[in-house]
């Protein structure tokens, strides 16, 4: 299971804690940036420890054999899996910012801070290592918004550029709250027949929902910008899915 405080916790990766973010600024999360515990030195093939891991066993996380997504890193940067809990451990692999197949292995351990940070343990094509559970999440259902986003803005919004035109959106579905939504650009911006472009809205005030993937659509035949074509959105679970990827 994982609570709404780990939102609040990121190529050299992604695996710190940044500082707090605005809905109208992507974060800055290139490099290790976490106050992390000493170095304890562990094995981890196979999911045992040969050594004592630094922090403390904690019982936030997956079950063993839970499948989940990254989210909220940026599109020109990786997740790093670590050989064990903390930033003062060695990269053993890295994780494109939209895997969806990153498998738990059941552990997870606390660092105190400050920050404090949640780790959890993950198999990664045959490699075992440690991820900062901030970056990882349930992936549940994907749905058409666009009719809810066009409400909510009062109109189809209209931008220079698709970046602008998906942070608009990615802002409509954003807290700015405590917890204040960090947005990231998860997929560049492409123009094709349409225009596309992908935002993580990370951080949300219910405990079940982390946050949303806005994948948006724009229509360039005006000739002058992008006009909001469609919005899908993917729900990020803090705790779970169910068999209709609806949050638990």
């Amino acid at each position: 299971m994982v609570v709404a405080g780990l939102a609040a916790l990121g190529a050299c990766g992604d695996d710190g804690e940044p500082e707090a973010a605005t809905t109208t600024e992507a974060p800055t999360t290139t490099g290790d940036t976490t106050t992390s515990t000493p170095s304890v030195r562990t094995s981890t093939t196979g999911g045992s420890a040969t050594t004592e891991l630094p922090g403390e066993d904690s019982d936030i996380g997956p079950a063993e054999g839970e499948i989940l997504g990254v989210v909220g890193v940026a599109h020109d940067d990786v997740l790093n899996v670590r050989d064990g809990p903390g930033t003062a451990n060695d990269v053993i692999a890295t994780l494109a910012p939209l895997a969806d197949d990153v498998e738990a292995t059941g552990r997870h351990r606390y660092l105190a801070g400050p920050p404090g940070s949640f780790w959890w343990e993950v198999s990664v094509d045959g490699s075992v290592g440690w991820a900062n559970a901030a970056f990882l999440a349930w992936l549940g259902a994907t749905d058409d918004a666009t009719a809810g986003v066009v409400a909510r803005l009062g109109g189809r919004p209209t931008a220079d550029t698709m970046e602008q035109l998906g942070r608009i959106v990615a802002e409509s579905q954003a807290s700015t709250d405590d917890p204040e939504s960090a947005i990231t650009l998860t997929v560049a911006p492409t123009v094709g027949d349409l225009g596309e472009v992908t935002f993580d809205v990370v951080g949300l005030a219910d405990d079940s929902v982390l946050g949303v993937r806005v994948h948006v659509f724009g229509d360039p035949s005006g000739g002058a910008g992008f006009v909001l074509d469609t919005v899908e959105l993917t729900v990020l679970c803090g705790r779970g899915a169910d068999d209709d990827g609806l949050c638990v």
